[in-house]
């Protein structure tokens, strides 16, 4: 008995495996993500030449040549891409593993910063250590360690997180801690993102709904009693609800106002890059928290609109990221995506929520874009540690090994 075997056509036997196929088309790591992140950085790096230009004409930076901001932006978005490309190499395990060290040693960094001779004041606020020639400021380094702290705590306790006391008492301890040390510099700010880190991972982590809630009441009440005690941010609360009144225009709320006047010159498309007045000496700090400003005035609705979409971008792909890990049974992995999300979106919301007059004036700065160190740096080693995790899951779903 004979059996005829089938016959193969050369176009049926050069046809790649289907399943194959897309595998050899995967990209080791996200390029796109990649792209999004260096043009935000170069493109803030623009933008503060811009808003920076001028400050040398005033007597504070009389010293100043006209592209000293530039230089300084350029070298930390060098520095920035160095450490991110070093944190890309690090493993996510390795990450998980010394989490909870790297949040303690932040918090020392907290505690030296309020030391007399120590720590570095800057327009009324102690947040930084002068290194010479670099300035660190500690809570930028505690936003990416909160990440991952959240992330591993979540992990350890998770059995416990429908538990008060063995679940959540412990982490809204270590919070309160940071806290309390963030409010004595003071930075409302970065307490307010950092909450939001801690809180937005438990819940990701499975706490218990009715804790979630109740505590989110709580953490309102304490912000509101926060600014009702403290009489400067209540002014500024009250100058936000009403900044074109004379006296808030020219006191609490003059940032906001002139901020207000920079976006209804900028319109649709703008004056033009460079063409921007309030940058000259009426909008204070527009090269740092107020940098959008100066976007949207110079580049109109149209510039602001490429920067939210941008930022939104880098968002969702960090869910997205942390969904695949999670799928894949990698829950400290998919939850530290999530977080650096979460961080990076609510600072951005805040920053622009603030220039836009849709928040209350505070410091803090456009992630990626805004002038400083600290900010740039720690965003780049974020991202590069969310790039990390994308890099893993891809090579686990080609059936490699870390």
């Amino acid at each position: 008995m004979k059996f005829a075997l089938p016959s193969f056509s050369s176009a049926t036997a050069s046809a790649p495996v289907r399943g194959v196929d897309q595998r050899s088309k995967m990209m080791e790591y996200d390029q796109p993500l990649v792209w999004v992140v260096v043009l935000l950085m170069l493109f803030g790096m623009v933008m503060v030449y811009s808003a920076s230009i001028a400050l040398p004409d005033s007597p504070k930076y009389a010293n100043y040549k006209n592209y000293h901001f530039l230089i300084r932006q350029a070298g930390f978005i060098a520095v920035s891409m160095f450490a991110g490309l070093l944190a890309f190499r690090v493993r996510v395990e390795t990450w998980q593993r010394y989490a909870p060290y790297l949040f303690v040693a932040t918090l020392v960094l907290l505690m030296l910063v309020l030391v007399p001779g120590i720590g570095k004041g800057v327009n009324g606020a102690k947040r930084w250590l002068s290194f010479k020639v670099f300035n660190l400021q500690p809570s930028e380094l505690m936003k990416l360690f909160a990440v991952l702290y959240a992330a591993d705590y979540t992990v350890r306790k998770q059995q416990f997180m429908h538990k008060l006391t063995k679940g959540f008492m412990p982490m809204a301890a270590a919070v309160g801690v940071v806290g309390l040390l963030l409010l004595l510099e003071p930075d409302l700010g970065a307490f307010g993102v950092i909450v939001c880190i801690a809180m937005g991972i438990l819940f990701l982590g499975g706490i218990n709904g009715v804790w979630f809630g109740g505590i989110g009441a709580v953490l309102v009440g304490i912000f509101s009693l926060v600014i009702v005690l403290s009489p400067w941010r209540r002014e500024r609360i009250f100058a936000y609800l009403n900044p074109w009144e004379e006296g808030n225009a020219l006191g609490k709320a003059y940032q906001l106002s002139h901020s207000l006047i920079a976006f209804g010159r900028g319109e649709l498309f703008g004056v033009g890059l460079g063409g921007s007045v309030e940058k000259l000496h009426y909008l204070p700090e527009a090269h740092t928290d107020f940098l959008l400003a100066v976007i949207g005035e110079e580049l109109g609705f149209v510039g602001v609109l490429v920067v939210v979409t941008m930022f939104y971008w880098i968002v969702k792909r960090a869910f997205e990221i942390g969904r695949q890990a999670i799928a894949m049974d990698l829950t400290f992995a998919g939850l530290t995506a999530k977080g650096i999300g979460i961080w990076i979106g609510v600072q951005a919301f805040i920053n622009m929520g603030v220039n836009l007059g849709l928040l209350p004036t505070k410091g803090l700065t456009l992630p990626l874009m805004s002038y400083g160190g600290s900010g740039v740096l720690i965003n780049c080693v974020g991202l590069a540690i969310l790039l990390r995790i994308d890099y893993e899951n891809r090579v686990l779903m080609r059936g490699g090994r870390v």
